[in-house]
């Protein structure tokens, strides 16, 4: 094991300095806990960073994906994507009072940080009371790179268990640009007529990209 002098060390280095002083390398190391054959935690987590490019593409891996790098393995792969996804959810959160969603630019703000650097398609639905104020939300569906299926029993039966007023569609483009495409269209305006059967409002379908965002309220489509 290779012996580092005290002040080199990320953990000794965040309680002396904070964890903002720590480079984006070693904070990663910090999730390793350690190295392998003569590599350190931090070697291996900079060797990370050179392969993927960032640390926002290091956080949208698969854990399959990163457990098979040199130096990482599955334990400690768990352990990355877990505290990339604490951060989404933190992002995400908004303390203290049921977060209400009357804008996109809200729905987005809560619903971003947990999408829109993911390499496969979710669907999501969130359900709303009678003030706009989010009850839950409901993972509907996961996909390909460029499709998912999305059926209209798995959109509205959770509105109907959690008594839902009203829902809004949310789902990202894993490309980054969030243009809906035909299918986004058609499948919107088929769940739309099947929500008045029910006597629920869709009150709008976003799509997330990669920091920005489209409302097919907005364009008209719902």
């Amino acid at each position: 094991m290779i012996a580092w002098p005290a002040t080199d060390r990320p953990r000794e280095r965040l309680y002396a300095q904070g964890a903002q002083a720590l480079a984006d390398a070693e904070l990663l190391a910090l999730q390793l806990g350690c190295g392998a054959r003569g590599r350190t935690a931090v070697d291996v987590a900079r060797e990370m960073l050179a392969a993927y490019g960032s640390l926002a593409d290091v956080a949208a891996r698969e854990p399959v994906e990163l457990a098979k790098l040199t130096g990482v393995g599955r334990a400690k792969a768990a352990r990355l994507v877990s505290a990339f996804e604490l951060s989404r959810r933190l992002r995400a959160r908004t303390p203290g009072a049921r977060i209400a969603l009357s804008h996109p630019s809200e729905v987005y703000a809560a619903f971003g940080p947990l999408m829109e650097d993911l390499k496969h398609e979710v669907f999501r639905v969130a359900l709303l009371d009678a003030q706009n104020r989010l009850l839950a939300d409901r993972i509907v569906s996961e996909g390909t790179l460029s499709a998912t299926l999305v059926h209209p029993r798995e959109v509205f039966k959770p509105a109907i268990l959690e008594c839902a007023a009203s829902v809004i569609l949310v789902h990202n483009h894993p490309s980054g640009d969030p243009t809906p495409s035909r299918d986004d269209i058609r499948l919107t305006r088929q769940l739309v007529e099947c929500a008045k059967m029910l006597d629920l409002r869709i009150h709008d379908h976003v799509v997330i990209g990669r920091g920005r965002f489209v409302s097919l309220a907005e364009r008209g489509v719902i």
